[in-house]
């Protein structure tokens, strides 16, 4: 994942443990697309003092996630669900064109209305 994603996504995981200053710089930066300097002017402070507090706050997010993993776990979920939901659909299809049992499509049927409420969740 590019470093630009990767910021943005622990961001969203982690964000409320950083100081609001240090949410607001990332999100300027990796988010609104701003760089050191803007971000310095509109704060009044100096590109130093910016680009410091951002790499304080990239340290904390990439810390959180080699301890607590939830970026990880939450993405592995995801993908297990798109998989899960990918073989139901096969399974589907197959028994559709076999018409093997109504009870293989009920439950395959529940499978993807359960897939995709995790997927919401």
């Amino acid at each position: 994942m590019a470093k630009n994603l990767e910021i943005s996504y622990l961001l969203d995981f982690y964000g409320e443990c950083l100081t609001e200053k240090q949410r607001s710089f990332l999100d300027y930066y990796y988010n609104d697309d701003l760089s050191l300097s803007e971000i310095a002017e509109n704060e009044g402070i100096t590109r130093q003092g910016v680009r410091d507090a951002i790499k304080r706050a990239e340290n904390i997010l990439f810390d959180m996630e080699n301890k607590l993993g939830l970026a990880k776990r939450f993405s592995e979920l995801t993908r297990g669900l798109s998989d899960i939901s990918a073989c139901a659909d096969k399974i589907y299809d197959f028994t559709n064109e076999s018409v093997v049992s109504k009870e293989i499509n009920d439950n395959v049927a529940k499978i993807k209305a359960l897939c995709e409420y995790l997927n919401r969740m």
